[in-house]
């Protein structure tokens, strides 16, 4: 697993989603790591991480190579940015090192039970078709260049988000990701997701700070009022000219709000 961790301070802990990786958070960590220490991890099949083949790819497995990472960097305690999967990726690793975590900082994601999924997330998700386009074709991490987007991203920013995943192997985690969103309780990693959400509550007490894109066509508004309920507390701000990847789109608003939010 490939890691950044640079800067000194309190910990603060990126984790990433599908289909990105620890270039996701390369502004954030620029600006933060002058007072915290920035850990940023690649998803085993994900930015510079191996990409086996024969890897499960399962939402235990990421949940359980994130717990590893925090055991072997010894962290004592640690903030945490989640997006996209990594909500529920790390909002299981925040349940289960209860006492470690401080603050929570929520980017678009979810990490409780939904049937919502766009169609063409579903499209991706058929048998043979799904995976010819995302692994053959780079329909995924390619596509979301511009779809994630609310702005126009440079054309080296787009480069980046899409540098790992050159090839057929090299697309395997953004595939099987799509593949492993649990929409029905016969799916493999239901019972993971349902078991996160259900401890959702254990984090009640924690602070709190939600930055939302409205312009998301995965996790729209309704993942956002999901997030308000489950946590009353916690301060939304909302910037409805901004899509899913809301760092791109709203980054110097965005790193603004995450350093208060921190320092604080």
């Amino acid at each position: 697993m490939h890691y950044l961790d640079e800067g000194e301070g309190p910990a603060v802990l990126m984790v990433h989603g599908n289909p990105t990786w620890s270039f996701f958070y390369r502004n954030v960590v620029l600006k933060l790591r002058s007072a915290h220490r920035c850990i940023v991890p690649d998803h085993i099949g994900c930015g510079l991480s191996d990409k086996p083949q024969d890897f499960a790819y399962r939402l235990d497995n990421h949940i359980a190579n994130l717990k590893q990472l925090i055991e072997a960097l010894q962290l004592e305690s640690f903030h945490l940015v989640v997006h996209d999967w990594g909500g529920a990726i790390g909002m299981a690793v925040a349940e289960h090192f209860h006492d470690k975590v401080g603050k929570i900082q929520i980017l678009n994601t979810a990490a409780f039970r939904s049937k919502r999924i766009p169609l063409r997330i579903n499209v991706c998700r058929l048998p043979f078709v799904g995976e010819i386009w995302i692994r053959g074709c780079n329909g995924f991490a390619g596509a979301a260049t511009s779809m994630a987007v609310a702005r126009r991203l440079p054309k080296a920013v787009k480069q980046g988000f899409v540098f790992p995943y050159d090839n057929w192997a090299n697309r395997i985690a953004t595939h099987r990701f799509v593949v492993d969103i649990p929409l029905t309780a016969q799916h493999p990693s239901y019972a993971t997701l349902a078991r996160i959400e259900q401890h959702l509550n254990t984090l009640q007490h924690k602070p709190m700070q939600i930055i939302w894109g409205g312009q998301d066509f995965c996790f729209n508004d309704h993942f956002l009022t999901e997030w308000k309920e489950r946590f009353p507390h916690a301060t939304v701000h909302y910037f409805d000219d901004a899509g899913h990847y809301v760092l791109e789109d709203r980054q110097e608003d965005c790193i603004r709000l995450m350093r208060a939010f921190f320092h604080a």
